[in-house]
């Protein structure tokens, strides 16, 4: 029953999006009717996706696809969970477009795909063969692709869509070419026929690369996440908090979903790759956050940073699993899921946010921004949720599920092999920098977009946006607080996923006195959201009584401190950039390049001093550059074919036969 209404719903998706493309010759508003259309829908689809039915999986077979094959879908704990995490994030999105779409100058370009990208990543976590898979797959990425292009009047906004394209083809190139080693000679695609089948250690390993690029690329995963930093400012604010909370973590899910439960019994050294990758990219994303001055783009290259963190966390309980280690194994499983569903949660209010930010103040870049606590308080007060949510402080959500990664890692010295003690601790530090670099990031953020006097005329004229999306942020902020103060029903959800792929599953939480939580036991470590949020809030209500009732109330009057400036001007504010200057000149030549440049008249002139920054991702400057050049060389090398004589082409298939003969002769 549950996976029917699945279907059902998902056919109303495609639907949605026919009649939203139906409407659109005819000068009719769809905007609420669509997005309405899509709130409800995936709303059913999330009560669907939670609704109790033991551990058994739903499959069913349609006749599509493969001729004599049919398109095989599957519905069990883990797709269930990661579809009410795609579904939970449609729904708000869909619910904040309400009111953010009827700003859209063009919402032709964007309603006929709106719910279409909903459809095919619920597609992607249903199919239960190959086929489908990559069907749905590329459903998802042409549709989402379709949607960083609508507004194609920018140029900066066709080059995103045009990278974001070749990434998604090379990554969908890379899980074609996986499910073709999986599925070896016979060509079973089912996804029963691969989990039953025996895979050499070459082959899986072989298998593990490709998962970790194709699904990594969707994901944001280094080196493969150029794409990402680009196609999340170019889309809609409601759309890149769609593709940042959900399609990533159905690219997350396509890596489970391939390497722990298709390729069988995993080695020791599976979670090496995921594990350094992950702190790479946990690094890496945070470091070029902290100096990005554009707001939508500081969050895709947080959105990376926590990939990373999801990623660790699953490389964790591969290696934990290798070694036969269960509970690790499930602690690690957990918290990478529990990651997972967190980050959907924030990072769309912060989306949603940077859009309300957008509409209410024309500006999305902090240098302008300023004083927008005072004009936007509500938007501001969600924002500041969000912001502690991702910097995982507690009592928000954030802070449980990196904590709980930590206490998988401090299990990692009874792991057996020296490559894995190694590696661990150095992963483990890399993800305490990184979570240190994010408090830094988001503390930039906040104050200098919000916080001081406006630096510009467009901040100073802001406005509050209008109810559905400061609905839609509230009520994600709520869950944020709920899932942080009583994580413990969120880890019990997770447990029978953890049993099924990793062989085990932590203590049941709800056992365990006054809503705490223990992942190993109560005697090595545990956490209490809720008496952590209490004591913040009492402490808080004690120190304004204190400061109220011990005050001095009579009138002083003094010189105002000036704050080592005695112009009050909004020009001489701390400014984004140099708030992010220590880490820039301290990390400029590793990590990126950073070229500043400062024109200081000499004295007596009296034209203004003027400084700029240039910043270049040095991954993109000497690989994909070269790479390109490349490409493009070789194309320019074979264009010349076309103008061959017929002696040349004669000459040309000659010389193709003998080396193929010559192939076939080495491999027999």
């Amino acid at each position: 029953m549950p996976l029917t209404i699945v279907l059902w719903s998902v056919a109303a998706l495609l639907g949605a999006g026919g009649l939203a493309a139906a409407l659109a010759g005819r000068r009719i508003d769809a905007t609420r009717l669509v997005y309405g259309l899509c709130f409800g829908i995936c709303l059913t689809i999330f009560a669907a996706a939670v609704m109790p039915r033991g551990a058994a999986a739903l499959t069913v077979a349609l006749p599509m696809g493969i001729p004599w094959v049919g398109a095989h879908f599957r519905l069990d704990v883990l797709s269930a969970f990661f579809l009410a995490i795609v579904n939970l994030a449609g729904a708000a999105a869909s619910f904040y477009a309400i009111g953010y779409g009827a700003h859209e100058k063009h919402p032709s370009r964007i309603l006929p795909f709106f719910p279409v990208f909903l459809a095919g990543m619920n597609l992607v976590a249903l199919a239960d063969d190959a086929f489908s898979f990559l069907v749905a797959w590329e459903f998802m990425s042409l549709s989402s692709w379709a949607l960083v292009l609508a507004h194609h009047e920018d140029a900066e906004n066709r080059r995103a869509a045009f990278i974001y394209l070749v990434m998604a083809s090379f990554g969908a190139l890379s899980l074609l070419l996986g499910f073709g080693l999986l599925a070896g000679a016979s060509g079973e695609y089912s996804f029963a026929s691969i989990r039953a089948a025996q895979h050499e250690p070459w082959k899986a390993g072989l298998v593990l690369g490709l998962a970790l690029l194709g699904a990594g690329s969707k994901a944001g995963l280094a080196p493969v996440h150029i794409w990402l930093p680009l196609a999340h400012p170019a889309a809609p604010s409601h759309v890149s908090a769609l593709m940042s909370g959900a399609m990533t973590k159905v690219a997350v899910y396509g890596f489970i979903r391939i390497v722990f439960d298709l390729l069988g019994p995993p080695a020791f050294w599976w979670g090496i790759g995921p594990m350094t990758l992950g702190a790479a990219t946990a690094a890496l994303g945070i470091l070029f956050a902290t100096i990005q001055s554009d707001l939508k783009k500081l969050l895709a290259y947080s959105t990376i940073e926590n990939i990373g963190v999801i990623f660790i966390a699953l490389g964790l309980a591969l290696a934990f699993k290798a070694n036969g280690m269960a509970l690790p194994a499930a602690l690690a499983f957990t918290a990478a899921l529990f990651h997972a569903f967190n980050h959907s949660l924030f990072k769309s209010i912060l989306f949603f946010g940077a859009g309300a930010v957008l509409t209410g103040a024309g500006e999305r870049d902090i240098e302008r921004l300023g004083g927008l606590i005072h004009r936007m308080p509500q938007t501001a007060f969600v924002m500041l949720g969000a912001a502690m949510a991702i910097s995982a402080l507690p009592p928000f959500n954030g802070f449980v599920s990196e904590w709980m990664i930590f206490q998988a890692i401090l299990l990692s010295p009874s792991l057996p092999q020296w490559s894995l003690k190694l590696v661990v601790p150095a992963v483990g530090a890399t993800l305490a920098l990184s979570a240190a670099l994010t408090a830094g990031c988001f503390v930039r953020a906040y104050g200098v977009a919000f916080l001081g006097r406006a630096r510009s005329e467009a901040a100073a004229a802001a406005r509050e946006v209008d109810p559905w999306s400061r609905s839609a942020m509230s009520f994600l902020l709520a869950l944020c607080l709920l899932a942080g103060v009583l994580p413990s029903y969120m880890i019990d959800t997770i447990s029978p996923a953890a049993r099924l792929f990793v062989g085990g599953r932590m203590p049941a939480q709800e056992e365990i006195p006054w809503l705490s939580i223990a992942p190993i036991a109560e005697s090595r470590s545990s956490y209490n959201g809720l008496l952590l949020a209490v004591f913040i809030a009492a402490s808080a209500a004690l120190a304004a009584w204190l400061v109220h009732v011990l005050a001095s109330r009579k009138m002083r009057r003094g010189p105002a401190w000036d704050c080592g400036f005695p112009e009050q001007s909004p020009a001489t504010q701390y400014t984004a950039s140099s708030f992010s200057q220590p880490v820039r000149r301290a990390l400029g030549d590793i990590v990126f390049v950073a070229r500043e440049h400062l024109d200081m008249p000499a004295p007596g002139d009296t034209r203004p001093a003027r400084f700029g920054l240039e910043i270049r991702d040095r991954l993109f400057d000497g690989f994909y550059m070269p790479v390109s050049r490349g490409v493009g060389y070789i194309a320019d090398f074979l264009n010349r074919a076309h103008y061959l004589t017929i002696q040349g082409y004669l000459g040309l298939v000659f010389a193709a036969l003998v080396l193929l003969l010559l192939v076939v002769a080495i491999w027999q």
